[in-house]
């Protein structure tokens, strides 16, 4: 088999219908503005040019976490995943935090990373809710899988959301057994967990699509 073969074999992309996502933007605890959208896959080298300075942070266990979102996005980019998607968090023009999801198909989605760069402002919790909004009201998924690893990780979403313990269900991740946020459960919690405006104003929106690299706080 030629290379172009093989490469027809191991390439994954899209498998059902992409849904976009519609920027919005939100003001943080510290008054300022952060827009959460949707990157495109040409702007994954810049993610991973910001997350590498955490691979060595042992601290609330940024060197796991970074890792694997590391591997996930190369992943994505390289075309050796389906149904990966990323949003990311701008404020002031610089990235301040990363998550992403795989849709598994129709009815489940796998929630797999949050990276919070800016500390201390609910950056992370704004991104989870941001990521679980896309599956559950654009790709109409009805339950999302999710997992810990890191203490601060479970409170703020097994605890936090009141998620439901899958006891014999193993999340794809590995290690701790999945949790899921259900479709339901979504909606009962919208109002407290789910913020942001829409649209983005043209000029903030502009400010995030040219955003910066920066060393991310816990790295410095």
């Amino acid at each position: 088999m030629t290379t172009e073969n093989v490469e027809s074999i191991l390439r994954l992309d899209w498998t059902i219908p992409k849904k976009d996502y519609s920027a919005k933007i939100i003001i943080l605890p510290t008054g300022e503005k952060m827009v959460i959208r949707e990157i495109s896959r040409k702007e994954v080298p810049q993610l991973l040019d910001t997350i590498r300075p955490l691979l060595t942070i042992s601290k609330d266990y940024y060197d796991i976490v970074s890792a694997r979102v590391y591997a996930e996005l190369l992943g994505w980019y390289r075309y050796r995943v389906r149904n990966e998607y990323c949003l990311v968090g701008i404020v002031n023009g610089e990235l301040a935090g990363i998550v992403n999801n795989r849709i598994f198909n129709d009815k489940l989605c796998i929630s797999l990373h949050t990276i919070a760069l800016k500390r201390g402002a609910r950056v992370g919790a704004h991104l989870f809710a941001a990521k679980q909004e896309h599956a559950i009201e654009n790709y109409k998924v009805d339950e999302i899988f999710v997992t810990a690893e890191s203490p601060i990780g479970f409170k703020r979403w097994m605890v936090e959301w009141g998620l439901e313990a899958r006891p014999n269900v193993q999340h794809e991740l590995g290690g701790a057994n999945a949790y899921a946020l259900t479709k339901e459960s979504y909606f009962e919690k919208k109002n407290k967990k789910v913020f942001g405006e829409r649209p983005v104003p043209k000029e903030e929106l502009q400010k995030s699509m040219n955003f910066k690299t920066v060393i991310p706080d816990v790295a410095r």
